[in-house]
């Protein structure tokens, strides 16, 4: 079996880490975070959707390349790029789910990390949009060390590239 450790974000998120009980480490955190973006829900798909505006919001993007299927459909992969420290990090997205403007899910892939995000956009009373954002990170390797010691840093994170699209919309609307 697994023991469980249920931990709640300063910031609403839920934290569940799934610890194996021989090896003692976290093999995979979720969580949940979620925001109000006073943009009317059109307009946040509408910059959302464009990858022309990754790198507005999404910081350390250095490339978003296309490499099957069509862009933001359900089966489409592209290669994401990060500047990361000195170095690069290398992300494969796959789009699992598109069902604008309601959700669009996508699983993302980069070395010893799984990462299956949901998400979901709400509208609220038409001038804003409630951003709900399940997320599941899968370790391996090396990376189930980094999720023992680092796992709470991976809500941070999400909650702060979900704000830095918050502070790029609201800034365009």
């Amino acid at each position: 079996g697994s023991a469980e450790c249920l931990v709640t974000d300063v910031f609403r998120g839920l934290i569940r880490c799934q610890t194996g009980v021989s090896s003692g480490r976290v093999s995979s955190v979720e969580f949940t975070n979620e925001i109000t973006v006073n943009v009317p829900r059109n307009r946040f798909i509408e910059l959302f959707d464009d990858p022309e505006n990754l790198k507005l919001w999404q910081k350390g993007l250095l490339s978003f390349d296309a490499v099957s299927g069509t862009p933001g459909e359900p089966g489409a992969t592209s290669r994401l790029l990060y500047k990361q420290g000195r170095g690069t990090m290398e992300m494969v997205e796959t789009v699992t789910r598109r069902k604008l403007p309601d959700a669009f899910d996508g699983t993302y892939d980069a070395k010893g990390v799984h990462n299956v995000c949901k998400n979901e956009f709400h509208d609220v009373d038409g001038i804003s949009t409630r951003w709900v954002a399940h997320n599941t990170f899968e370790f391996s390797g090396f990376m189930k060390i980094v999720g023992l010691l680092f796992g709470s840093m991976f809500p941070k994170q999400n909650l702060k590239t979900m704000n830095e699209f918050k502070s790029f919309a609201e800034a365009q609307a």
